[in-house]
């Protein structure tokens, strides 16, 4: 059996539905109860099970500090470990992200898994698509962007989950490998041109000072700000990787992707 970790998140249940489609035998968990899924807490080690695991697809425990991220993965991991799950699918952060804010837990995991008991595969995950367009704003009809002329090798969701699906479905073809995925490069200008509206360029300490009211948690503001300056300079547009081997196709369009979701942003 396969087990997806965090299934009703964004990410985890497009994995969820990615392998359910293929006919296999997958089941979510959740931190709920929820009819259907397995009940896991990575915060209440004594109860996690992996009874009957074979398949572990561990998506990465975000939204926390580094030390409480790295200790629900070093609880799910141990649980993994003792249960007897044969192979651990773990979405990290793409190889390029060490800059990134967020990178360390990603990092910390992967040596974790890598000194453990268990076959492992590493997907490298890029930055979302998604993301991308959520991280420009409005000002009237002008899309506001803090990114200059950078570019980011995003990628979408679904392909992501798409891809996870299929290293899950045969774990031991990419045991121990680390596998880069990002698609092509896009900048803020491809957004403000697929949405044919006025690009507006700000500092990062004008983006930065955007978040000092908007309600966000303590830690997630400095998270933000790594994306930006690091798509600013230039550390996250490399193109390449494994993605299209993984997928079997060419990635989908990064660029539709967050023009969909910058323009769901915008004050109609």
């Amino acid at each position: 059996m396969i087990l997806v970790t965090g299934a009703t998140g964004q990410l985890g249940s497009a994995i969820l539905a990615a392998l359910r489609t293929r006919g296999a035998d997958v089941i979510g968990s959740s931190r709920q109860d929820i009819l259907g899924m397995r009940t896991i807490d990575f915060d209440d080690a004594s109860k996690i099970s992996f009874a009957d695991v074979e398949t572990l697809v561990l998506v990465s425990a975000g939204e926390a500090e580094d030390d409480v991220v790295i200790a629900r993965h070093e609880a799910a991991i141990t649980a993994a470990e003792r249960d007897g799950v044969a192979h651990i699918i773990y979405t990290s952060v793409t190889t390029a992200g060490n800059h990134l804010a967020f990178a360390l837990a990603h990092r910390w995991t992967e040596q974790r898994l890598a000194r453990g008991t268990a076959q492992w595969t590493i997907l490298r995950n890029g930055l979302y698509a998604e993301l991308f367009g959520s991280l420009l704003t409005w000002s009237g009809p002008r899309l506001v962007s803090a990114f200059g002329a950078g570019a980011l090798a995003a990628v979408t969701r679904g392909d992501l989950a798409e891809a996870a699906a299929n290293v899950a479905m045969s774990p031991s073809d990419h045991a121990g490998q680390y596998l880069d995925l990002v698609g092509p490069p896009i900048t803020a200008a491809d957004v403000a041109h697929g949405l044919d509206v006025p690009l507006e360029e700000i500092t990062l300490a004008a983006r930065r000072a955007s978040y000092e009211e908007s309600g966000l948690k303590s830690f997630q503001p400095a998270m933000l700000m790594s994306i930006h300056t690091a798509v600013r300079h230039g550390f996250l547009a490399e193109p390449g990787g494994e993605l299209a081997g993984v997928l079997g196709r060419g990635p989908a369009d990064t660029v539709s992707a967050a023009v969909g979701i910058s323009s769901s942003g915008r004050s109609l």
